[in-house]
Formats: structure tokens, sequence, C-alpha cells
């Protein structure tokens, strides 16, 4: 793979199942093409029902697709050369209840062809990793859902990938595991695997991905770098000692004026207006307290794409 070739690439990729006593043909996901570059950290994000899952699975070769094509590194994702390389997390994965968890990586090694010594060593650096170290020899079935998931991340690294696929992997997951298991993905990143995140948790994703995707109705909706998507005009200025005398003077300048607690804040449209406000504050000896860039947060983002891309159904 050349450094500029995508690490996953689709064009017009589309899957419709046929329902086998309506006939009725539902449109899972139609006609998506998408792009993520090496080392990158990618969100897909959609509404339940979406076609998240079964764009993944169309990936993993799992679900044969209608139309379209996919490639991984470079190759056609029905090659199992170019899956060789791709860590997966499914959505509500199974392990049997009776192996413990070192039993369960090992065998999931093996299927990739380590060798045992590379098992050995690697099940032990990633039951420490995810802070399974204490259960390791623990049978599986006295897991909590949070345990399994990060037994599930640590399955998926075994055999080092250069692509980790994860689908929810902080469904159940409390706060603490969350943010071990963002830890551990930013390590990975920073040297060099491209993550490929499918989440409902839009907070974890905003504080983790580069890029986003917003699927709808099985097409794309929306997709762009998280901080040009979330990224404001305006801004808002905090003074804790306005002076009145610079109010009439403010209200030409500002969208909007509020006082709390002895604190005034200025809303401004832009940054020529904000410097005008502050000439006008210290003019009249008052004092700033803070400035900051207006943003829209990642929730923001995603339900205006939604209603947006209702209103034009």
């Amino acid at each position: 793979m050349s450094p500029a070739q995508p690490v996953i690439q689709t064009e017009g990729l589309t899957k419709h199942f046929r329902r086998f006593y309506t006939r009725r043909v539902v449109q899972a996901v139609n006609g998506l093409s998408l792009s993520v570059e090496p080392g990158t950290a990618f969100g897909l994000l959609g509404p339940n029902g979406s076609g998240k899952t079964t764009f993944i699975k169309m990936l993993l070769s799992s679900i044969v697709p209608t139309a379209g094509t996919a490639h991984l590194f470079g190759k056609d994702c029905r090659n199992p050369e170019a899956r060789r390389q791709v860590g997966y997390l499914p959505e509500n994965h199974r392990f049997p209840t009776y192996n413990t968890g070192r039993q369960m990586l090992h065998f999931y090694a093996a299927l990739s062809g380590s060798s045992r010594d590379e098992r050995v060593t690697r099940a032990g650096e990633l039951l420490e990793r995810v802070g399974l170290a204490d259960w390791a020899d623990v049978r599986i079935g006295k897991y909590s859902k949070g345990m399994l998931q990060r037994l599930g991340l640590a399955q998926a690294l075994m055999h080092r990938p250069l692509l980790l696929m994860l689908d929810e992997p902080g469904d159940g997951v409390d706060p603490v595991g969350r943010r071990m298991i963002r830890d551990l993905l930013q390590e990975l990143q920073q040297q060099g695997t491209t993550i490929f995140l499918n989440s409902h948790l839009l907070a974890e994703v905003e504080l983790f991905c580069d890029d986003v995707a917003i699927i709808q109705r099985g097409e794309l909706a929306l997709t762009g770098r998280l901080d040009q998507l979330t990224a404001g005009s305006g801004y808002q200025l905090s003074s804790p000692d306005a002076a009145e005398g610079a109010f009439n003077e403010l209200r030409e300048k500002t969208a909007s004026i509020a006082s709390n607690n002895g604190m005034v804040r200025l809303q401004f449209a832009d940054r020529e207006a904000l410097n005008e406000g502050i000439d006008i504050l210290r003019n009249h000896g008052s004092q700033i307290e803070e400035v900051q860039r207006q943003r829209s947060t990642l929730e923001d983002v995603f339900m205006r794409t939604i209603e947006e891309s209702k209103e034009e159904r």
C-alpha cells in the first residue's frame, strides 16, 4: 500500500435486502462512497437502522454487496489478504462462557497465525492493558458486560492489526473503562494504526476522532474533518465589571448581552465586532475575564444533519 493510498475506499457501496414473505426491498446501504486515510481516527455515525453495521460487514466480506466496490489497503475486500491486517470488535459479540479470558485470546490469535510464544507474550500484555490481568484465568461466564467489551478489544488487537474496526466499543462500559479504551486507542493511533469507529456515544467520538461521516437511511448525509464541522463563527466575551456607560455602544456591536451573578457575557458575530467590543470595554476601564470561540458540539452537528436529511426527503 502506497503512503497516499486510503486504508478504506468504497465507491457506490450498496446493499438491498429482500424480505422473504413480503418481497419488499429494504435499502440498508445505498450508494455509499467513503475514503479513510492511513493513521486516521474515523467515526461512523447514524441513527439506529441507518446501515452502519451493514456497511462494516460488507467491508469485512461477511455480507455480499448488491452493488459498488470496497477496498482495504488497496485490495478488494473479498480478498482474504486484504483483511489479514484488520482487527474487528463486533457489536454484541459472544464468547464461549466456559473459556477463560486468556484462553480466548490464545484461540483468536491462533486463528490469525500467531506463534505460541507470541500469543503468550501478547495475551499477557493486552490483558494488563485493558485492566483484566486479575481476571485472565477466570471463566468468561463471570465477566460483566463492560469486561466482555474490554476482552473483545484485546481480542481484536492480538495480531497487531494496521486497521482496527470497532462497532460500539463503549457499549456497557463504565466511564473508567471508556477512558481506558480511549487512551489505548490514542496510543495505537500514535503508532500508526487506523481506527474506524462506529458508536452512539457522540461525546466519546468527539474526544477521539479526526474525521466523521454521518449516514441516514443508508446514504451519506455529511462527512468531513471534525474540527471543521464543529467550528463556529461567533465569539463570547466575559467581563466582571462592564461599565454601564459601555452598554449603549456595545449594543450596536453585539449579537446579545446577558448578565448572571455579576458577570456580563457578550456575544459577537465575528472577529471584527469582537475587537471593537474589546476597545469599547477598555475605553471605559472595564476588565476582560475571558474570550471564547463559539463551537457547535458533535451532537448539535449530528441532530442538525439528521433533521435536514429528513426535510430533504
